[in-house]
């Protein structure tokens, strides 16, 4: 086994049906917490923004610096991803007034820029080739993208598209379906597909989130952020501890 081939296994998790519940978990929490810091605390979106962006570069270099993969570390730092992602997102759409749809558009468009960057950079945008530090700052700042796009593409969903929260929950849920079928039933790029799944992903725990906690002439069930957040963070605690993760494997999809 190559050195590349051990440090990848050593920090990526096997992506497996667990790792998906873990991260819609996640995702949903994101949604949660980051509303209960920018609404429920009145500090507002932008200073939402600055302590979770605090906690997302800290997490990260933690994350790069760790010799081994660690589930509660890499799953903080995906958490770190998706609250950060939820008050940037809320910020750009609200604060600046540029609208969901103006919000997505500009965050689909970074997201794109860092996949072809990384690409150009490194020749792979494939979880497998996370073997390096550069690497691995591309896969974090892939990642906060495609949680911030995320956020701004289930808002915009559930709101401007009027399709209210359990609308916008069944197209996500669809779209993953799809996404699914693909990967059992095609050849398409596992590598774009991963990708496809891990955005799809995000604005289904935004919705989903937003369902829990919104009040309910908006259509949620009005319930507290804090006490939604500690259930879905023990519900990650849970699944992290009864399903043991191994670390990924390099499955020779280098696209």
């Amino acid at each position: 086994m190559n050195n590349i081939t051990e440090r990848t296994l050593s920090k990526v998790p096997e992506v497996t049906l667990i790792f998906w519940i873990i991260k819609i978990a996640a995702t949903t929490l994101g949604e949660t917490a980051g509303d209960a810091v920018s609404m429920s605390m009145n500090l507002g979106y932008l200073i939402g923004t600055a302590i979770f962006a605090t906690i997302f570069l800290i997490a990260v270099l933690v994350q790069i610096k760790a010799k081994k993969f660690h589930p509660f570390l890499y799953w903080t730092t995906i958490i770190a991803t998706t609250t950060v992602g939820t008050t940037l997102a809320d910020f750009a759409d609200r604060s600046l007034g540029i609208g969901y749809a103006g919000g997505a558009s500009l965050l689909f468009v970074l997201l794109m820029a860092s996949l072809a960057i990384w690409h150009r950079s490194l020749g792979s945008v494939s979880v497998d080739t996370v073997s390096t530090p550069k690497a691995e700052m591309f896969y974090w700042i892939t990642i906060m993208f495609s949680q911030t796009l995320g956020t701004a593409l289930g808002d915009w969903t559930a709101d401007t598209a009027g399709l209210g929260y359990a609308g916008g929950a069944i197209i996500f849920t669809s779209l993953l379906a799809i996404v699914a079928a693909a990967y059992y039933w095609t050849k398409l790029s596992r590598t774009v597909l991963f990708w496809a799944a891990f955005i799809l992903t995000r604005p289904l725990g935004a919705v989903v989130g937003d369902f829990l906690d919104k009040p309910l002439d908006h259509g949620g069930l009005a319930l507290s952020r804090y006490s939604a957040s500690a259930a879905l963070l023990v519900i990650m605690i849970a699944c992290i501890l009864g399903f043991r993760q191994r670390a990924g494997k390099a499955s020779g999809h280098q696209y």
